[in-house]
């Protein structure tokens, strides 16, 4: 069931997704291990709210703009698991063009989009797989990595190959200054 239902998970603060916004209320509490993790090296941002986006291969995120945030602070984004190609664009209103990037992201990777790239349009056309590596493809049910207790490996076994063809990623924002 969760192979390919699975799409994404909101942490902290939750995003209504029909209306676009995020509730007036106080949100639930941010992981803080996370936030402390996050504003470490981002220390421009706040932590408040996370989407954890879970691709196949097959799968893509349309052409969009991050702009339901009250808040200029950026975006992070981190990439784990089956690389994916990423494209950013902005509009140059000076010379009626666009300028814009296509980018294969790799697991392990973080993208920081702020300033004028905070509100850039962008998009994931294509998860490639096979690439994830191969340390991480048995993650949650085992590795092959020597690091990993075999406690692990019994524990979620069941789960074994389940990240070898998935792409996770995790956008990190400030909701409110």
């Amino acid at each position: 069931f969760l192979n390919r239902k699975l799409r994404w998970v909101t942490l902290g603060g939750q995003y209504d997704w029909t209306q676009k916004t995020y509730p007036k209320e106080t949100p639930p509490g941010f992981p803080k291990d996370l936030a402390k993790l996050t504003h470490g090296i981002f220390e421009h941002i706040q932590p408040q709210a996370a989407i954890v986006n879970v691709y196949s291969p097959g799968d893509t995120l349309s052409i969009h703009r991050d702009v339901s945030e009250d808040s200029d602070a950026g975006l992070v984004s981190i990439s784990l698991g089956c690389d994916g190609i990423f494209i950013v664009g902005l509009e140059e209103t000076s010379t009626n063009s666009v300028k814009h990037a296509v980018l294969r992201l790799r697991s392990g990777d973080g993208v920081f989009m702020r300033g004028l790239s905070r509100y850039a349009w962008h998009s994931v056309p294509q998860v490639l797989a096979g690439t994830c590596p191969m340390w991480l493809g048995d993650w949650p049910g085992g590795s092959s990595h020597p690091d990993v207790e075999s406690e692990v490996n019994g524990r979620f076994a069941a789960w074994r190959g389940w990240m070898a063809n998935k792409r996770i990623n995790l956008n990190i924002r400030q909701m409110r200054d």
